[in-house]
């Protein structure tokens, strides 16, 4: 009988050890990912920003670079407001793509999760939709500084994608304003890489074929992007 219960105390203190082992493991696996909550605003007087996408992922990846021409993936959301062949070039990386519309004072929240790294870098990108082919956001903005219970706020430009002339004319406007084109992978910017946006003129400034109103114009910054470590 002593035996017996020598055996059962003995199988006992592995289980205990066993799971105790195992919880410890989770805890590890949990310290090795960080979570981040961002929150988007939008900081324009009249223009609707597409529908935000976000990615979190290494230095090697970039949205954009100025100066440098844009992707096709880049140009389909500047024109278009599509922002989900963007998302689809780093399908693994943790990534949020929201539904509607971010309205000119609306915010957006959402949550990503990553493996915690000196090279955790965000991406964030939406098109300014009464434009034609005006987009905000950041790229590649390094989280690294950014320990847990602390935040960051970045106050994102607008730029121009240099695919799309800016004619502001009548059926090249994606937005409510026209309801017009919106990708169109015919290239035709003189400048034909990434710039900053030298903004909209509008038919209110004499520019007699736009079909944009003094209300459709924007001022930097269009975007207040904070991101929360968790």
């Amino acid at each position: 009988m002593k035996k017996m219960i020598g055996k059962t105390l003995i199988f006992s203190s592995l289980v205990i050890a066993l799971t105790a082992c195992s919880d410890r493991d989770d805890d590890m696996d949990s310290m090795d990912n960080q979570m981040y909550r961002i929150k988007i605003t939008n900081l324009t007087n009249a223009q609707p920003l597409s529908p935000p996408v976000a990615m979190l992922h290494s230095e090697s990846v970039s949205f954009w670079e100025i100066g440098e021409a844009a992707s096709v993936a880049l140009e389909t959301l500047a024109e278009g407001g599509d922002g989900s062949v963007l998302l689809s070039l780093n399908a693994a990386n943790p990534q949020h793509a929201d539904t509607a519309a971010l309205v000119p004072g609306a915010s957006t929240e959402f949550t990503l999760e990553m493996e915690h790294s000196a090279d955790n870098h965000l991406s964030v990108a939406g098109m300014l939709v009464n434009t034609n082919d005006a987009f905000s956001g950041v790229s590649a903005v390094n989280l690294d500084d950014l320990g847990s219970g602390h935040k960051m706020t970045f106050f994102s430009y607008v730029y121009d994608a240099g695919t799309e002339m800016n004619t502001e004319s009548v059926g090249t406007i994606p937005g409510p304003v026209d309801g017009g084109e919106g990708f169109n992978a015919a290239r035709d910017d003189v400048t034909s890489v990434v710039t900053f946006h030298s903004g909209v003129v509008s038919a209110d400034d004499n520019h007699a074929a736009s079909t944009l109103s003094e209300a459709d114009k924007f001022d930097n910054p269009a975007l207040r992007i904070e991101v929360f470590a968790l």
